[in-house]
């Protein structure tokens, strides 16, 4: 597969069941895999080899051949079993053993080491240190967060013991400061690394997660119809999605929708938010409450949890989509809105307001003023032109720049300014590496 000619990436991601068509739902085998996979099809399609590297066991043959540049590539350790991830590091050096004796012995080069999660970043730095590569790490989650976000849990005396997250957020640490480069996929991210990890920003680059912008799509007027009738949406109608989180501006929504009415008098507001605790539920009553007072609870359809079947058709039925938090890392699902061709509000206290053209791709408000925000909730739907606008630039947008293809030329970017660094290194003589 490989050509001289052409530059060559390793991506490693060692947990799971990862493969040409990759069996979703089995064991660590999920979003992650997919990534991975959408992310390396479209390095292959913009001309690079593409060695996906991982883990061969229960029988599976060594390679799966995805086109003539992409290739799924299986390294046997740790036995023929399946191992869970948490496990995984107990063997991760017989991997990196194993897959450098391979590459020497086949002859593979590459220009540059990809992993992805902690067990491949660990993995990933020592074959880069090996090889004398730049190295950039994908960590997908963090230890410290998932530890905070679940001590709370029943059982969490066990925590340690099943997720063993003193050893991963250590050595989560070594490979953040080791590596090259760090992709985090959300502002969140980045400024959980800089400040539980110590590691400087400017050693970390944001690169969102790629939208399917197959599935992602506007439909003909028809269609459209179809689905609003399905819905019970109208054109005037308003659509968020969201946890039930203070930071995601709900109440705002609620205290935007008199002035919405008063600009559009037929215009509603429907609430895909989902109640998975107590304390979610009291938000509910709380935000339910708050639009009795106001005399527009009648104006407001709460629709709970949304099957993920069902997503893109709400994200198509309004006439807006609303994202309307008070505080937002980056906003995908705006993102995904956009792609179906739904005008969108977002507000200035997110990382998306950034990267768009106001009146072009979208509009954006004041969080903190309920009426900015309900004026231009209201603008869209007063505004033919405006509308068709913002839906088919919004569109464009978001495919151009949230599709895979966009998210892969990013990603290569920060490959290109690595690589400089390390050509000017020979392959080093063989060295021990312990981890």
């Amino acid at each position: 597969m490989s050509d001289p000619q052409r530059q060559s990436i390793l991506m490693i991601s060692t947990h799971g069941y990862v493969g040409a068509e990759p069996e979703l739902g089995k064991p660590d085998t999920g979003g992650q895999v997919v990534f991975v996979l959408e992310l390396a099809k479209r390095f292959a399609r913009l001309g690079y080899d593409v060695d996906v590297v991982t883990r061969r066991f229960e029988g599976q043959p060594e390679y799966d051949e995805v086109n003539n540049s992409l290739r799924v590539w299986r390294i046997p350790y740790g036995g023929g079993e399946f191992i869970r991830k948490e496990d995984m590091h107990e063997s991760i050096q017989d991997f990196v053993n194993n897959f450098l004796s391979e590459v020497r012995r086949k002859g593979r080069r590459y220009d540059v080491v990809n992993s992805h999660y902690w067990d491949a970043g660990w993995a990933g730095q020592r074959i880069a240190e090996e090889l004398q590569l730049p190295h950039v790490h994908t960590p997908h989650s963090l230890g410290w967060w998932k530890r905070q976000d679940m001590e709370g849990a029943r059982g969490s005396q066990d925590l340690e013991k099943v997720y063993r997250f003193n050893e991963r957020i250590d050595k989560e640490f070594l490979v953040f400061r080791n590596c090259d480069r760090i992709i985090a996929t959300t502002h969140q991210q980045v400024e959980l690394i800089t400040e539980h990890y110590g590691i400087p920003e400017d050693h970390i680059n944001m690169i969102p997660p790629g939208i399917d912008v197959g599935r992602y799509t506007p439909v003909r007027p028809p269609h459209l119809e179809d689905i609003r009738k399905r819905l019970g949406f109208a054109p005037t109608d308003v659509y968020t999605v969201a946890r039930a989180a203070n930071n995601k501006g709900i109440d705002l929504l609620i205290q935007a929708l008199p002035t919405l009415r008063t600009l559009v008098p037929e215009a509603r507001i429907h609430l895909a938010v989902g109640a998975n605790s107590d304390r979610d539920r009291e938000k509910l009553d709380k935000w339910k409450s708050l639009a009795g007072k106001l005399n527009i609870g009648g104006a407001i359809k709460w629709l709970g949890y949304i099957e993920d079947d069902e997503m893109a058709s709400h994200y198509r039925a309004p006439g807006v989509f609303a994202l309307p938090s008070r505080y937002e890392p980056f906003g995908m699902t705006a993102i995904e809105a956009m792609a179906c061709g739904t005008p969108t509000v977002v507000t200035t206290h997110g990382g998306l307001h950034e990267a768009i053209e106001f009146g072009t791709h979208a509009l954006y408000g004041d969080p903190n003023c309920p009426e900015e925000f309900g004026a231009m909730l209201a603008m869209p739907l007063r505004h033919e032109g405006l509308r068709e606008k913002l839906s088919v630039e919004g569109a464009r947008f978001a495919r151009r720049q949230f599709g895979w293809t966009g998210v892969a030329k990013r990603t290569l970017s920060v490959f290109d300014q690595l690589r400089g660094c390390y050509q000017h290194l020979d392959e080093p003589e063989g060295q021990d590496s312990d981890v």
